[in-house]
């Protein structure tokens, strides 16, 4: 192994590795381990190694909770408490003052890290000539848990604290302190949104991508704490106890608390308590508490045919019963029968000669819509506004897994965004061709764009105009890269003053 020069950080000396062309840094710790008596604490900033601390292989990510996904994706490892930590690729550890583009993992707040294959940086960092961090963060009960003036948001200040890492040593590792863009998918896209409105947060990065963020909930909540805890047989006051039970417990807790309701999906998650997140992302976007940082968010076409293409419920649809179906859900989310009839029958027209009418196919758009799209264009019409540089996109290639089912699911575009067609977790759901591959080259050169100049545009696209409320231009992401004007607005309109 062909080793790096020694790197003098604020975490002591590290010392990484070479491999084509780039320099690679792996398990830096950026904080004390989070154990003990710094268990559901916010995270303590690093002490000075002793000795050379030999950056060559992943560290732990943090402990890993079920869902379905991960009979997509496999069980990470190894996890453990001792997670926060973060890797480096940059093609020099010189003072080219480089850009840096700072990922964060999803994973529904309870799983994922950035020890992924399907993250794996070197693509991207060789082909741009910037450098890429990945961190990880505490996860579910022990990043999320909720004990109001005790323990709230540990993971979100996680992120800060890698990211004041990033500010104060990247310059070491041929970055530019003062040109970090924060991007994530899903959970991770949640993230980088709730970070623009983090004081803690603010200067440490300058621009935003965000993929396929979900809605961020208000709601404020110590129900899932609560409710874990009592799993536990422990008083949630207890710390003294709560920070001695093993971390297996937790986790099998946790899990069995997930299993009792789909909706506790996202029960774990960055909450919006007055201090550390002192308002919802939106009213900061909308306040102009965000105008000076370029942002890029867009979602994919199918997001949540990963969730529900196995679903049985949502497999028993069909034309006699769809519209029972599509009732019920809408009536779930609190909307009236009138109200639901209505936008029922506005997708049925939008789509008509476009997509499919199954009702099942309808079922997807209306949650994809619920969940993804519509808040992220909220989130678009408030900040363009202010910013020039607000961009936004629709990944609309379709995965070839089970007979096509899947379409353009959530997650889809992650092995387009970092070229990591090989990694294990995108085996069953697509294959490396040459025609993908220019997909993905002109997609990471677009993220590149952005994290250089703030501006997604390069020679190998059409014209991508940023996003206004008068035309709405949307990029649509596929073998063929298209600029639309008002992209599905009927059904975006039939969410007003809902969403």
């Amino acid at each position: 192994m062909d080793k790096s020069d020694i790197i003098n950080t604020t975490s002591g000396k590290i010392q990484g590795y070479k491999e084509e062309n780039l320099v690679i840094f792996k398990g830096i710790p950026y904080a004390e381990p989070p154990i003990e008596e710094l268990r559901f604490s916010a995270p303590v900033a690093k002490k000075p190694l002793e000795g050379v601390f030999e950056a060559n292989e992943y560290s732990a990510c943090s402990y890993q909770g079920y869902s379905n996904l991960e009979d997509y994706t496999g069980k990470l490892q190894p996890e453990s408490e001792d997670c926060l930590n973060l890797n480096i690729w940059t093609p020099a550890t010189d003072n080219k003052e480089r850009p840096v583009m700072f990922w964060i993992h999803g994973g529904a707040f309870i799983m994922g890290g950035g020890i992924s294959p399907m993250y794996d940086g070197s693509t991207l960092a060789r082909r741009g000539d910037v450098v890429v961090v990945t961190i990880n963060y505490r996860l579910g009960v022990l990043g999320y848990s909720y004990i109001p003036g005790v323990t709230v948001n540990a993971g979100h200040l996680d992120q800060v604290l890698a990211l004041k890492w990033v500010h104060d040593n990247i310059a070491l590792f041929g970055g530019d302190p003062n040109c970090v863009t924060i991007f994530g998918e899903s959970a991770g896209g949640y993230s980088v949104v709730a970070l623009a409105a983090t004081p803690a947060a603010k200067g440490l990065f300058h621009r935003i991508i965000a993929q396929s963020a979900p809605a961020i909930d208000p709601k404020v909540t110590k129900k899932p704490t609560n409710k874990v805890m009592r799993k536990l047989g422990v008083d949630k006051n207890d710390f003294s106890t709560n920070r001695k039970i093993s971390p297996e417990k937790i986790i099998d807790a946790q899990n069995e608390f997930m299993a009792e309701d789909a909706l506790n999906l996202l029960a774990f998650r960055p909450l919006i308590d007055g201090e550390i997140l002192p308002t919802h992302p939106l009213k900061a976007f909308q306040n102009g508490d965000c105008k000076n940082i370029d942002f890029m968010i867009g979602t994919n076409l199918d997001e949540t045919k990963l969730f529900t293409v196995l679903d049985p419920e949502i497999r028993k649809m069909n034309v006699a019963n769809g519209d029972m179906f599509l009732m019920g859900f809408l009536g779930r989310l609190g909307i009236d029968n009138a109200k639901s009839k209505e936008i029922i029958e506005i997708y049925k027209q939008a789509r008509e000669g476009k997509f499919s009418n199954d009702p099942k196919e309808i079922m997807n758009a209306l949650m994809t819509d619920y969940i993804f799209r519509i808040s992220t264009i909220r989130l678009l019409e408030a900040q363009s506004k202010y910013q020039p540089n607000t961009y936004t996109y629709v990944f609309t290639f379709p995965s070839p897994a089970l007979n096509g089912a899947l379409g353009a699911s959530h997650a889809m575009e992650l092995p387009f965004v970092f070229n990591t067609f090989d990694a294990p977790e995108f085996q069953q759901l697509i294959s490396k061709s040459p025609e993908l591959e220019l997909i993905s080259n002109n997609m990471m050169d677009s993220w590149i764009a952005f994290a250089r100049t703030g501006n997604p545009n390069h020679a190998g696209i059409p014209n991508w105009p940023p996003y206004d409320t008068e035309k709405r231009s949307t990029m649509l992401i596929n073998k063929e890269f298209k600029v639309v004007e008002k992209f599905l607005d009927e059904e975006r309109a039939a969410w007003n003053g809902i969403i």
